[in-house]
């Protein structure tokens, strides 16, 4: 018999414990995931946002507006909001055809970095990312585990607003899933390689995406990109971790990443003030 807090267990029941135990636990830590409840909640939340937007007017929403990442301040143009000229504030003041739009991450809106991964404005863009989500997200949650699963997509649509602060036009209006969901397709990727999984098609359809993102006008290269490098990134450090003080190590290694986006954001805010 075996010494117990509640008296004596056989060796046999010890080890069925045990083996029910580890049941319960998912190769790279967390506990079992029947249910992908996080992967619906993104959806009904990326839904209710958008909802929201239509009933506010739609693509003149100031609700879009609020949530859309706009990495800074620009210098507009009087008789065409669409068009910006690239110039500094002083020079800005001094045109007649010019007038100085405030805003964005760099004027105050820090939000934008997040909520930006949540708003759509068109149903069909809204409709390819959470079908994309439908489908990568259950299975990834299910590999991960819940809180894995999160800091993976949300440091991804992080990473895809970083990628937007950087290289995109300070004034230009970017909005939507799609960096988080290029973040998934990168930790499908990872996930796939680290248990010997088939690549081919997971590759196929990295290959095929990026093409469309760079010959299809109108797409947010930098959030695409940028989402794709995070979720390699992070997938790369929860899969990766030794097991031994694994879930510290993925808790330090997705800390230090979510702490190098803070550094970019707000190196990049510096420069566009």
């Amino acid at each position: 018999m075996i010494s117990a807090s509640v008296g004596f267990q056989c060796p046999d029941c010890v080890h069925e414990g045990a083996r029910q135990t580890r049941q319960l636990e998912l190769p790279f830590g967390g506990r079992k995931v029947d249910v992908p409840m996080v992967s619906y909640v993104l959806i009904g939340l990326n839904v209710a946002i958008w909802a929201l937007i239509m009933a506010t007017g739609g693509s003149s929403s100031w609700l879009a507006d609020l949530l859309a990442i706009r990495p800074g301040p620009y210098c507009g143009i009087v008789d065409n909001p669409d068009r910006m000229y690239d110039v500094s504030q002083a020079v800005c003041q001094t045109m007649s055809t010019g007038v100085w739009v405030g805003g964005g991450v760099a004027g105050g809106q820090w939000w934008q970095v997040i909520t930006s991964a949540f708003t759509h404005i068109q149903p069909l863009h809204l409709g390819m990312n959470m079908l994309a989500l439908w489908f990568l997200g259950p299975p990834l949650e299910r590999a991960l585990g819940r809180v894995r699963f999160s800091a993976v997509y949300l440091l991804a649509a992080v990473a895809g607003s970083v990628a937007v602060m950087w290289f995109a036009n300070r004034g230009s209006l970017t909005l939507g899933a799609s960096g988080a969901i290029f973040g998934l397709m990168g930790a499908y990727f990872v996930v796939a390689k680290k248990v010997g999984g088939d690549l081919r098609t997971v590759a196929f359809w990295l290959v095929l995406n990026v093409a469309f993102t760079f010959t299809v006008t109108g797409v947010s290269w930098q959030g695409h990109i940028g989402g794709l490098l995070g979720g390699l990134a992070t997938a790369a450090i929860v899969a990766y971790a030794p097991k031994d003080h694994r879930s510290r190590t993925q808790l330090i290694g997705l800390a230090v990443f979510g702490l190098l986006m803070v550094v970019a954001i707000v190196e990049r805010v510096i420069q566009l003030s």
